[in-house]
């Protein structure tokens, strides 16, 4: 049994897959553009390579973040030729608030995860996701900001209720 501060802990960061512009329908119902779906099940195909399969998925409620995490979490099961590891099923939280969320409010989701939980991946928009990266690491943070389906893994070193800074470890931008 871990009692929360020894735990290792692992945050990846992922901004939505490239959306459909589309004059006439609400910002939040945007969908993602077919290279979106591809960039999605890319990016799952990565965590899974490299062990990341989160425990906890924080996802926007917005249309296209909940179409990259399902893309991803297809990508996650080790279909041909990405091959990996399937892991076991995270629990998943569409997270209205999420949607055109300052940093602040996106740490304060994180924050609320149970302290057991190992990986959080966090589903969600700009300037937010990238501004949250930056916060957590202002020094190895990409000063231009995350682009669709860039994934950014920090590894905090205090539990997930006492978070304040976390250091950036890899950064991956996903294509299909």
């Amino acid at each position: 049994m871990t009692d929360g501060r020894t735990q290792e802990r692992t945050l990846v960061l992922l901004r939505h897959a490239k959306a459909e512009q589309s004059p006439g329908t609400p910002d939040a119902e945007r969908r993602l553009t077919a290279r979106g779906h591809a960039d999605a099940a890319a990016a799952g195909a990565w965590l899974a390579r490299h062990a990341l399969l989160p425990d906890v998925v924080l996802c926007s409620a917005a249309r296209r973040t909940r179409q990259t995490w399902h893309g991803v979490a297809l990508g996650m099961t080790g279909s041909p030729p990405e091959g990996g590891p399937a892991g076991s099923s995270p629990l998943v939280r569409y997270e209205p608030a999420a949607y055109e969320a300052s940093p602040e409010q996106l740490l304060e989701l994180v924050r609320s995860v149970s302290p057991t939980v190992g990986t959080v991946l966090l589903v969600a928009h700009n300037p937010g996701i990238s501004l949250l990266s930056a916060l957590l690491d202002p020094d190895r943070a990409d000063q231009d900001g995350l682009r669709t389906t860039d994934l950014v893994v920090h590894r905090p070193t205090n539990p997930w209720s006492e978070l304040t800074h976390a250091p950036i470890t890899t950064r991956h931008t996903a294509r299909g």
